[in-house]
């Protein structure tokens, strides 16, 4: 069998070794590979990977997320520094070691990548709402990129590319539908609205262009047949003037002036009242045509303004609705947030009296536990103290040959019992005065006293008893001195002061 062979691998391979000589894996492109090593290539061309990735907004929506993501492993780059390249072969060292033996089984690397990105999708879906999301497509692709990179750096993985494709309604939940045909709706609405404003703002406006040209119309109509009235009344002036003037001539020269000035006068009365005649009918003509024209232009303002104020209410009637609606919606949404706010309030408020009635079992606690902690040690001191004294007496008592008695008043006199009992019995006997009484039965009281042996030798019961009350009266005294108690009268009764006994 040869002893080493030589192996080379392709330019999107490598080779792994392990065995003899080698403390973990060396990656190579080309390497001599020995008795006791083994060999295996893998390669690092990067992998598509397509998903369809369920998550699930802030609101509860859930919606589906087609992605593509093109994955490997990272390798040196040319002209990399050496800490780079450090790095780089690292990670291309943990590919060798965690994924390049699942690549016969592609299932297990899938379901690996798959699991990573659809876990980092949900938690980042999770924190968005669906506007959000649907609006800030590449802040989200980009969100999404970072961090499934960040899980996929432990397995020496790199995304080459990530290409996320529009959002896909889930069955049952067309979320995306709706809002398609909503915005449709709105289009369509919006539409009609303009349309009829336009056509409402044409049909006023030809009518102000028509009403203005049968004004402007009617006044040089009106213009022109005064100008012409006055005109021929002007005619008729100079005509009887030039008249008038011809006649006084012709009369001049008749010779009866009086005839002929009173004729001329006739005549020009009469001028006179045709020509007022034809100034009043003027007037009153220039008159009744102006109000003619005034009726005509006041019923086309009101024809005007009837329309206008028609487009007007139904414009405002839309602007009302549409605004009433956004006035419900706000004030729906508004109260919706003021529950949700009094209700974090309140699981605040109970948060902040649970952490208060832990905080006081807590101080509680630990004030116990000093306490006991104090006790433990004040006993543990009395123990050691006793023990410590239990040592010096058996020491002592073995230094004494085990002489208790010797002990005893060692101790007594070591711990000065014997001067505080002294001190204690001086003190009981300090001030006070005592009186002794002597008592005597006659005058043979001493003969008594010295034969008190032989009588009670004698046996003579008589005697004893005779004693006893002898006793009897210097007891009570003593006891009545002591005391200041007296006995019974039945018992007798105790001599006065000063009294001989």
């Amino acid at each position: 069998s040869e002893m080493a062979t030589f192996r080379v691998a392709d330019a999107s391979e490598y080779l792994a070794i392990t065995g003899w000589g080698i403390d973990d894996v060396k990656l190579a492109k080309k390497a001599w590979v020995f008795v006791g090593q083994q060999c295996k290539k893998f390669s690092i061309s990067p992998v598509n990977y397509e998903f369809e990735v369920h998550a699930m907004s802030a609101e509860k929506l859930p919606f589906i997320l087609p992605a593509v993501f093109t994955i490997g492993p990272k390798i040196t780059a040319t002209g990399a520094e050496a800490s780079d390249k450090r790095d780089l072969e690292a990670q291309l060292l943990l590919y060798a070691k965690l994924i390049a033996p699942l690549h016969r089984s592609r299932s297990h690397v899938h379901e690996l990548v798959k699991g990573i990105i659809e876990g980092e999708t949900r938690v980042l879906a999770a924190d968005l709402t669906m506007e959000e999301i649907f609006k800030g497509t590449k802040t989200f692709k980009e969100k999404v990129f970072n961090r499934v990179q960040l899980e996929l750096n432990q397995f020496g993985l790199v995304i080459y590319n990530a290409n996320v494709k529009q959002l896909v309604d889930v069955p049952g939940h067309e979320y995306f539908s709706y809002l398609g045909q909503k915005t449709q709706q709105d289009a369509a609405n919006q539409a009609k609205v303009d349309v009829a404003e336009a056509r409402m703002k044409g049909e006023v406006g030809a009518k102000e262009r028509e009403g203005l040209t049968r004004q402007n119309a009617a006044k040089v109509d009106a213009e022109t047949k005064v100008l012409s009235v006055r005109q021929q009344g002007q005619g008729l002036k100079e005509e009887a003037k030039v008249k008038a003037e011809v006649q006084v001539f012709e009369n001049a020269r008749e010779a009866d002036i009086a005839a002929a000035k009173a004729e001329l006068a006739m005549k020009k009365a009469g001028f006179d009242k045709q020509a007022k005649v034809a100034e009043v009918e003027a007037a009153k003509a220039v008159a009744i045509r102006e109000a003619e024209l005034q009726m005509e232009v006041e019923r086309k303002n009101a024809m005007r303004q009837t329309e206008k104020l028609k487009a007007e209410q139904l414009s405002k009637a839309t602007v009302q609705y549409e605004t009433q609606v956004q006035e419900s919606n706000a004030l729906f949404y508004s109260r919706q947030k003021a529950a949700e706010a009094a209700l974090f309030e309140q699981m605040r408020t109970a948060e902040a009296r649970k952490a208060q009635a832990d905080a006081q079992f807590f101080e509680q606690k630990m004030a116990e536990d000093a306490k006991l902690y104090a006790k433990q040690k004040e006993a543990e001191s009395l123990a050691l103290l006793g023990r410590a004294k239990t040592e010096y007496a058996a020491s002592m008592l073995q230094a004494l040959g085990g002489n208790y008695y010797a002990l005893r008043d060692y101790l007594m006199i070591d711990g000065g019992m014997y001067t505080e009992m002294a001190s204690i019995n001086a003190g009981a006997v300090n001030g006070m005065q005592p009186k002794i009484s002597i008592w005597s039965n006659g005058a043979g009281a001493d003969g008594a006293a010295a034969n008190a042996g032989k009588e009670a030798a004698g046996g003579s019961a008589l005697q004893q008893v005779a004693g006893v009350y002898k006793m009897l009266p210097p007891l009570l005294s003593t006891v009545h001195e002591q005391t200041g108690m007296l006995p019974p009268a039945w018992m007798g009764a105790l001599p006065k002061d000063g009294a001989a006994n």
